[in-house]
């Protein structure tokens, strides 16, 4: 996949575009992406996502702006999981919030990337203090010569899929709800990092991942798998908190307890994914009652494995050959 972070001067190839900031990469955005890469297959032409960093709502209002539910990095592994050909990841700063609708058409659109078709959300509005909309969109298609089609957004057991549904969901720790939303268990990637060691000396020894993001949009104690560490995802026990027992006003840490395992992963990239939450942070006294604490947590973390129905497909085949 060919990863843009400018506008090419020319373009190699005419595209089938789509347009949007698709945190999170969910059902609804699937179900686009999934469309513009069979629209641009029939049409022979590379199929094309335009993605914003940051985004618009960070760069304006940082401390209004949605938690991520997913980095860029995330988003584009997950573009290239679905076929994309290209991605034009904009820098969205003052420059561009200040190109005009018919600017972004003209230059960007046409001259930049050759569109020959576009496939838009029905909420879809573009350039300079959102002026476009898609009936403008539709004008400036007619005028030079391009496709415009709209997608209604997706919906999943009666409820509109959305980035701020899937958030929602995994605010109020429903695990269960945010995947049927995602059509994947919620997870963050990121590479093991050297941490304090607290976790080996109370006896559970931890991986510590590196957050891209201070905000992570769920936090407390879950039931987890790691995949990137051997052909099939590791069980284990994850924290993503603060640490309220061991200093105040620390930053958000991924600390994961990998069960059965003892192996120097340091520098490793890998990706914890959130199977079901077993409860809220808590400040404990001492260290002791935190040791008391994550026991629990480990043997409810291993009774959820032992007795839901779910297990990852890769991981369900290696039970039934052991």
């Amino acid at each position: 996949m060919l990863v843009l972070r400018h506008l090419p001067t020319e373009p190699a190839r005419p595209v089938g575009l789509t347009i949007g900031n698709f945190d999170g990469v969910h059902l609804g955005h699937q179900a686009m992406l999934e469309r513009v890469t069979r629209a641009a297959q029939e049409r022979s032409v590379a199929s094309c996502v335009m993605t914003f960093e940051p985004h618009p709502r960070e760069f304006f209002a940082p401390d209004q702006a949605p938690t991520r539910l997913t980095s860029l990095r995330e988003k584009l592994e997950l573009f290239a999981q679905l076929g994309l050909e290209q991605v034009l990841v904009c820098r969205f700063d003052y420059d561009f919030a200040r190109v005009s609708a018919e600017e972004f058409v003209v230059r960007i659109l046409v001259q930049g990337l050759a569109v020959r078709w576009v496939l838009v959300g029905d909420d879809f509005r573009f350039g300079a203090r959102r002026s476009g909309d898609f009936d403008m969109l539709l004008r400036f298609g007619r005028e030079h010569r391009f496709e415009v089609v709209r997608m209604d957004s997706c919906a999943v057991d009666g409820l509109r899929v959305s980035s701020t549904a899937v958030r929602e969901r995994l605010a109020a720790g429903d695990l269960a709800g945010a995947t049927r939303l995602l059509g994947r268990p919620y997870s963050i990637s990121g590479r093991v990092v050297h941490g304090d060691r607290l976790g080996a000396q109370l006896g559970f020894p931890t991986a510590n991942v590196g957050l891209e993001h201070n905000r992570p949009p769920v936090m407390g104690i879950f039931v987890v798998e790691v995949q990137g560490l051997g052909p099939a995802p590791l069980p284990g026990v994850a924290s993503l908190g603060v640490r309220p027992t061991v200093r105040a006003g620390g930053a958000p840490t991924l600390e994961v307890h990998l069960f059965d395992f003892d192996r120097d992963i340091y520098g490793r990239r890998v990706q914890v994914r959130f199977l079901h939450k077993l409860r809220d942070e808590e400040k404990y006294p001492d260290l002791a009652t935190l040791t008391a604490a994550i026991a629990r947590d480990v043997a409810a973390a291993r009774d959820f494995l032992r007795n839901t129905s779910y297990l990852s497909p890769r991981r369900h085949e290696d039970t039934k050959s052991a």
